[in-house]
């Protein structure tokens, strides 16, 4: 009798470790899709910047058309490509393919220094470093959650649970390093005498 007082406790205990796994399971992969739509906010806030700054960059510089379609077809990708499924391999390729349009574009704004003077363009450009800052600190939060929820799918005992459960892992959202905005170039220094330096921007 003492043998079954102790396997039924052994099954109750089995249940609720069950149960309270299977339910972090739950909670972390609502705190995975929340992160997401954090990216997803600032991924459309910069969406919503680059027609601005298009046709800042056209009013000065109206014959660098084809720097200007490039940002406008690479939008219109970053725009029209969701998450599907979960799987955010290809809207991380677009939305580098996006960065890197900008990057020649903003290329091409430094060869007007009338445009880049202009208030509106400042405007539009901290805006955009501003967007791309918390960019970063939604993806670095993203993929902190998408970690702790891969390592328990992996780990034993939990993996147990999740193959019960069906879970999977999630996806990480990195845009290739090469293809990351750098709007904050650090200023180059001039020594134009011994022991005097100037800044260079």
């Amino acid at each position: 009798m003492t043998a079954l007082y102790v396997l039924l406790g052994l099954l109750v205990l089995l249940g609720v470790a069950f149960v309270v796994s299977a339910n972090r399971f739950v909670s972390q992969r609502h705190l995975v899709q929340e992160s997401w739509r954090q990216i997803d906010v600032e991924l459309r806030r910069r969406h919503d910047l680059v027609p601005n700054l298009v046709e800042t960059v056209r009013s000065y510089a109206a014959h660098e058309q084809r720097a200007l379609d490039a940002v406008l077809r690479a939008r219109a990708d970053a725009v029209s490509t969701g998450p599907e499924d979960g799987h955010l391999e290809h809207k991380a390729q677009v939305e580098g393919q996006l960065t890197g349009s900008l990057r020649g574009l903003l290329a091409v704004a430094e060869g007007y220094p009338d445009l880049k003077a202009a208030g509106p363009y400042q405007q539009l450009m901290a805006s955009l470093a501003e967007t791309e800052d918390r960019l970063a600190a939604a993806r670095r939060f993203y993929n902190g959650n998408v970690r702790a929820l891969n390592t328990r799918v992996e780990s034993f005992p939990s993996s147990v649970v999740a193959g019960l459960k069906h879970e999977r892992k999630a996806d990480w959202f990195e845009i290739d390093a090469l293809e990351r905005l750098d709007l904050q170039a650090a200023p180059q220094v001039r020594f134009d005498a011994p022991g005097r330096a100037a800044l260079v921007h």
